[in-house]
């Protein structure tokens, strides 16, 4: 298993569970789809297999997202934030992103 690019890797602001936060944006809508964490090695296969990756807090292992229910996160893009703590990755889903069934974790009820 290769690592990180240590270019990309010495930019990033981790948290101290050595995780950053993942914000996965619909590349076509722009909606914000999901919030979830990456570690080096999730970033590294996001990039190199162009589908989102994480580090399941719950679960401690990784998911890349539609590996059970075939509703992948085909990443088009990936930025980092200025301050190097937040990864941007713009993504086509194909098909609900939600654990609920919905097309974005922000369908819930409006606060504002």
């Amino acid at each position: 298993m290769s690592t990180l690019d240590p270019a990309i890797a010495a930019r990033l602001k981790l948290d101290a569970n050595g995780l950053i936060t993942a914000v996965i944006q619909d590349h076509d809508s722009g909606d914000v789809l999901m919030v979830g964490w990456m570690d080096t090695e999730a970033l590294r296969r996001t990039l190199v297999e162009k589908r989102a990756t994480f580090w399941s807090r719950s679960r401690q292992k990784y998911w890349t997202k539609g590996e059970e229910s075939g509703n992948f996160l085909d990443v088009t893009e990936v930025r980092l934030d200025c301050d190097g703590d937040t990864v941007l990755v713009r993504a086509n889903p194909a098909g609900p992103t939600c654990h609920t069934g919905t097309r974005t974790c922000f369908d819930a009820d409006r606060l504002m």
